[in-house]
């Protein structure tokens, strides 16, 4: 039996059936009901512990109870209780399932994304990013350089007071080293996939980049509120969803939620202790899907 003939099946013994206010308001009070016989089943074990022998048949009846009145819920809303519990599971397995150590990207069937492109435009898959800091006056600017050559712009917080955003660009190494995408990054060392038009202007242009730094801000302002992820595992759910709304257009959606988390909380990681010393080595193993911090 799945779940779409247990809601058919439940629906006959509903005892008040139809479509008026009374109808839905029942089953989601019996529905709170049992949530609270349930949770009382479990007093019950915490209090009496072994001597309370009935637990298992208790919270079985208990659990069975709620599935009818979910169903039942399910059944007055015109929803197909299989369709949600396959929607749910979704969800959840892209919140908190781990990929494989060497996975296929979703729907695309290869390892990365850049992995039929040239190799000159292909994101290194391996690489060491020094960043240092210098000063000019009172204003610390940041410097990288890869293989002793300089990347891009030096860099300031651009900001009243010192919050090391300056070294935000370990943001976009992580991403690159977990995710394997980086507009940003991928301008910084110069492998913009220029064989194809298409591809140069939509997944590595101006666009995809704004939106990459603005996820950069977006969970920079998060962590902020969080001693900036230090002891941190686990990030807020909202806060994923909306970085997958920003960038859900691009490429990079067929990343999962878990992957967005580990690319941002490996790139604070690497950040915190950038700051620390102000300045040291990024080292990304694509891979692995891992970023790590190194002193200079």
């Amino acid at each position: 039996m799945n779940f779409s003939e247990y809601q058919r099946k439940a629906l006959e013994t509903d005892q008040v059936p139809g479509a008026g206010e009374k109808s839905l308001i029942v089953p989601l009070l019996g529905l709170a009901g049992e949530t609270g016989s349930l949770i009382t089943e479990y007093k019950k074990l915490l209090r009496d512990g072994p001597a309370y022998r009935v637990f298992d048949e208790r919270i079985a009846e208990e659990i069975g109870d709620i599935l009818w009145y979910l169903a039942n819920v399910a059944s007055k809303a015109g929803m197909d209780l299989q369709e949600i519990a396959e929607s749910n599971l979704h969800k959840v397995q892209n919140r908190w399932k781990q990929h494989d150590e060497k996975p296929l990207l979703p729907g695309i069937g290869q390892r990365f994304y850049d992995e039929h492109f040239p190799s000159s435009e292909q994101l290194p898959r391996h690489f060491t990013v020094a960043i240092q800091e210098e000063r000019d006056g009172a204003t610390p600017r940041v410097r990288i350089s890869m293989d002793t050559q300089q990347l891009g712009n030096e860099l300031t917080d651009n900001a009243y007071e010192d919050d090391g955003y300056r070294f935000h660009d370990v943001f976009h190494f992580a991403y690159a080293a977990v995710l394997g995408w980086s507009p940003v990054a991928r301008a910084i060392v110069k492998r913009k996939r220029k064989s194809d038009p298409k591809i140069d202007e939509v997944e590595d242009g101006g666009r995809a980049a704004v939106i990459e730094e603005a996820v950069a801000a977006l969970a920079f302002d998060y962590s902020r509120k969080h001693s900036f992820l230090r002891e941190v595992r686990t990030l807020d759910y909202t806060l994923l969803t909306t970085v997958k709304s920003l960038t859900n257009h691009l490429e990079v959606a067929t990343q999962s939620l878990h992957a967005w988390e580990e690319a941002i909380l490996q790139g604070f990681a690497v950040w915190r202790e950038v700051v620390e010393h102000r300045g040291g080595k990024i080292i990304g193993d694509m891979q692995m899907r891992s970023v790590r911090y190194q002193s200079l």
